[in-house]
């Protein structure tokens, strides 16, 4: 009996010793626009690329590792809306090469998740970073998926991939899951100036002036097109309006909402994110919710006070006629 139980012991410890090696047989990549808190990525040992920006001519990174996010943040929208120049770039094909590297070098697949291309043109340098490294490795694949979302859709993506390779799936399996649950991830989002939507192009200087002298406050999403874009789904009268109707959107068009993790993000408007939070909590019974700021790359072109929602729910692709939003043809987010 000693002998059997010391030999199971020691099959238990291979078999915990494979799952560990299995963990570890492909790195988890994400550009900084997917939004994932520190803490988060540090935990689910996710690869972060940033993206950068200058204020005012000056030059910054959207996301360090070792840097306190929530501090940048403040500073990057205190900035904006003291009228700062704020431009941004895409993560570009050698970025992500130099990013990448090290894992196929040491003979591991990678996956890569982006912003969605319809409002970033990083989808497709990492298309070409692709054709790059695996030519470099051949012995090795980078997977490169599309999110059809930005900000924490992106990230919620990019975090269930992360289970799943914990789990002990392929980097080929985490990467068609993530495929067919991209249009499932729902995202929802409202401004407080409509002045940076103008700058993007989404709306017409006489909009932006009406809007404002009107209070009107849109709610905007990921929207169902290939690729995904950001379109209008209502104007509300309104802040609270605005949040109500995003609130309300939750509630139609989530799915198992009190058992998934869902996310909250804002851009220096702490209080309507805990509002909502608090909302989701009380009355929709929600119990795991992740708030952060705003990713800044797409941040910059929605704005200081843009509060956004996202959550698993109906998939975007398969809605009828009648739910889809009058599409404008036009991007809230300019493409970098």
């Amino acid at each position: 009996m000693a002998i059997a139980a010391m030999l199971s012991a020691a099959e238990l410890l291979n078999r915990n010793q494979e799952q560990t090696i299995n963990m570890n047989t492909f790195e988890i990549f994400a550009d900084s626009a997917a939004n994932i808190p520190q803490e988060i990525v540090k935990k689910h040992n996710i690869n972060i690329i940033s993206y950068s920006c200058t204020v005012n001519g000056e030059e910054r990174l959207c996301y360090e590792p070792d840097v306190d996010f929530v501090q940048t943040a403040k500073r990057f929208y205190e900035d904006m809306r003291n009228g700062a120049d704020v431009k941004t770039s895409l993560v570009d094909e050698q970025r992500i090469i130099d990013a990448v590297t090290p894992a196929m070098r040491n003979g591991r697949d990678a996956l890569l998740v982006t912003v969605s291309s319809g409002v970033s043109g990083t989808y497709n340098q990492a298309l070409n970073a692709k054709k790059t490294l695996e030519k470099q490795f051949p012995a090795c694949r980078l997977y490169v998926c599309d999110s059809a979302n930005a900000s924490m859709g992106e990230g919620l993506l990019v975090l269930k991939a992360a289970d799943l390779r914990d789990m002990g799936e392929s980097a080929e399996a985490c990467a068609k899951w993530v495929e067919r649950n991209a249009y499932k991830l729902n995202s929802y989002f409202t401004v407080s100036d409509l002045k940076y939507l103008k700058k993007g192009g989404r709306i017409s200087a006489a909009a932006a002036i009406a809007g404002t002298i009107l209070n009107i406050k849109p709610v905007l999403r990921a929207d169902s097109g290939s690729p995904a874009k950001i379109s209008v789904v209502n104007k509300e009268r309104g802040r609270k309006k605005a949040l109500a109707s995003i609130l309300e959107l939750c509630r139609k068009r989530a799915v198992n909402l009190e058992n998934q993790t869902v996310a909250i993000t804002h851009a220096d408007c702490e209080e309507d994110a805990l509002y909502i939070a608090d909302t989701l909590k009380t009355q929709y019974g929600v119990k795991n919710i992740i708030i952060e700021y705003y990713d800044l790359c797409t941040g910059s072109h929605a704005g200081p006070g843009t509060v956004a929602l996202f959550f698993m729910g109906k998939d975007r692709k398969t809605e009828s006629a009648a739910e889809q939003p009058a599409l404008a043809g036009k991007t809230a987010v300019q493409k970098n």
